[in-house]
C-alpha cells in the first residue's frame, strides 16, 4: 500500500529488458549511439515536429533547469505559479543553472495560474529599467502540482498571455503522459500547436529508471543546451543507457499505457474514498495524484495498517481524532488493485 510517490515505484520490466539488451558490446559515447538517434526520431514523431531537438538527462530538475537556462538570460526572471516545482522543490537549481535569473511567482488558485494573474505579474516586472529583472520565460506545470490538469483552452490562454509580451513558454511535463492520458489529445496539441516552445518530457515517474527528455521545437537552442548540459555535469558518457530506457518507454505506446494505468489506479482509489466520512479533496482528482483531507483517526488507522503516504500538515500524535489533516496520495502504473482495495478497506475501518 505505497502511495507516497510515483518516483518510488519499480522500473517497468520492458525497460529493464531494454537496458540488458543495450549492455551487449560497444556503442559510441556521449549520444552518438544508434539508440539515441532512434529516440530522437521517436519523439519527433510523437510531437509531430520533424525539426525538434531532443536531449536526454537523468533528472527532472536537470531537465527544467537546463531548459530554462537556454530560455532566460541571467538578468531576467521566469514566471511560474507559487506552487511550481521549480520554485518549491528544486533548491534554486533554475537560478543556479541560468547564472542568476530569478523566479517571479504568480498567485494561483490551488495549483493553476489564471491568465489575469500571469498578465499582472509580467506587467509588474521589466518596468524599472536597468535596476530590475527583465521579463524572461513563462513556465507551466502539466499535470499541475496538486493533481489538476490544465485543459487545452487553459494552456492556450496562459501561452497567449506570454506571447503578448513576446516571452517563450516552457512546459514542466514531469507527468506529461498522465496529463495526455486525461485529455485524450496528441502531444503536439498540448504543446507547440498552442505556442509552447520547450518541454521537459518526464519518464522517471512513469516506469523509467531515471531519464527525462528535453524537447525544443525551435532548433536554434540546441547547441546552447549541449554546452550547458556538459558544463553542468549532466552529459553522460554512456548515453546509450538513457536512450535504451526512453526507446523502450516510447515503443508500442508503453508510456501512454503506463500513464493510463496510473490514472486508472487513482480513479479506483478516489472512488473508494469519495464516500468515506470526513474525506475532502483539495481539487477534483484528474490524473494520478490527489491531495485530500481526512480525520486524524483515519490517518492513524492507515499508518498502523502499513500504508505509506505523505502527511502534508499536522501529525498523527495530536489530541483531536477528528482534526482534518492534509495528505497526498500518488499512484503509479505498478500498484495492484488488491493493494488499493486493501487501503480503502483499512480507511473505512
Amino acid at each position: 500500500m505505497f502511495f507516497a510517490s510515483d518516483n518510488a515505484g519499480p522500473v517497468h520490466p520492458e525497460v529493464l529488458a531494454a537496458l540488458a539488451a543495450a549492455n551487449q558490446g560497444y556503442a559510441m559515447p556521449y549520444g552518438a549511439d544508434d539508440g539515441m538517434g532512434r529516440v530522437r526520431e521517436q519523439l519527433r514523431g510523437i510531437f509531430e515536429a520533424p525539426d525538434a531537438m531532443v536531449h536526454l538527462v537523468s533528472t527532472g530538475t536537470a531537465a527544467n533547469s537546463l531548459a530554462l537556462a537556454c530560455m532566460c538570460q541571467p538578468f531576467e526572471t521566469v514566471f511560474c505559479s507559487s506552487v511550481a516545482h521549480i520554485h518549491e522543490d528544486e533548491c534554486a537549481a533554475p537560478e543556479f543553472f541560468s547564472g542568476g535569473a530569478k523566479l517571479t511567482v504568480v498567485r494561483c488558485d490551488v495549483d493553476k495560474m489564471s491568465p489575469d494573474d500571469l498578465r499582472q505579474a509580467i506587467a509588474n516586472e521589466g518596468t524599472r529599467g536597468v535596476h530590475g529583472p527583465q521579463r524572461g520565460a513563462v513556465s507551466i506545470t502539466q499535470v499541475a502540482e496538486k493533481g489538476s490538469v490544465h485543459t487545452l483552452d487553459e494552456l492556450k490562454e496562459l501561452v497567449s498571455v506570454a506571447k503578448e509580451f513576446d516571452l517563450p513558454v516552457h512546459l514542466d511535463g514531469a507527468r506529461f503522459a498522465n496529463a495526455l492520458a486525461t485529455l485524450g489529445c496528441s502531444a503536439a496539441e498540448m504543446t507547440w500547436k498552442l505556442g509552447i516552445d520547450a518541454v521537459s518530457f518526464g519518464g522517471t515517474k512513469n516506469g523509467l529508471m531515471g531519464v527525462e527528455a528535453v524537447v525544443f521545437f525551435d532548433p536554434k537552442t540546441s547547441w546552447e543546451f549541449e554546452l550547458r548540459r556538459k558544463r553542468g555535469a549532466h552529459l553522460f558518457s554512456k548515453v546509450r543507457y538513457l536512450a535504451a530506457q526512453m526507446e523502450a518507454y516510447l515503443t508500442d505506446d508503453l508510456w501512454l499505457m503506463s500513464a493510463r494505468k496510473a490514472n486508472a489506479n487513482m480513479t479506483r482509489l478516489t472512488t473508494g474514498l469519495r464516500d468515506l466520512a470526513g474525506t475532502e479533496f483539495l481539487v477534483e482528482p484528474e490524473a494520478n495524484m490527489v491531495f485530500a483531507k481526512m480525520p486524524r483517526a483515519t490517518h492513524r488507522r492507515l499508518h498502523d495498517g502499513g500504508a505509506v503516504y505523505y502527511l502534508m500538515d499536522g501529525d498523527l500524535e495530536g489530541d483531536d481524532p477528528n482534526e482534518q489533516l492534509l495528505c497526498r496520495f500518488v499512484c503509479d502504473w505498478s500498484i495492484s488493485e488488491p493493494q488499493i482495495d486493501q487501503f480503502i478497506a483499512l480507511a473505512v475501518g
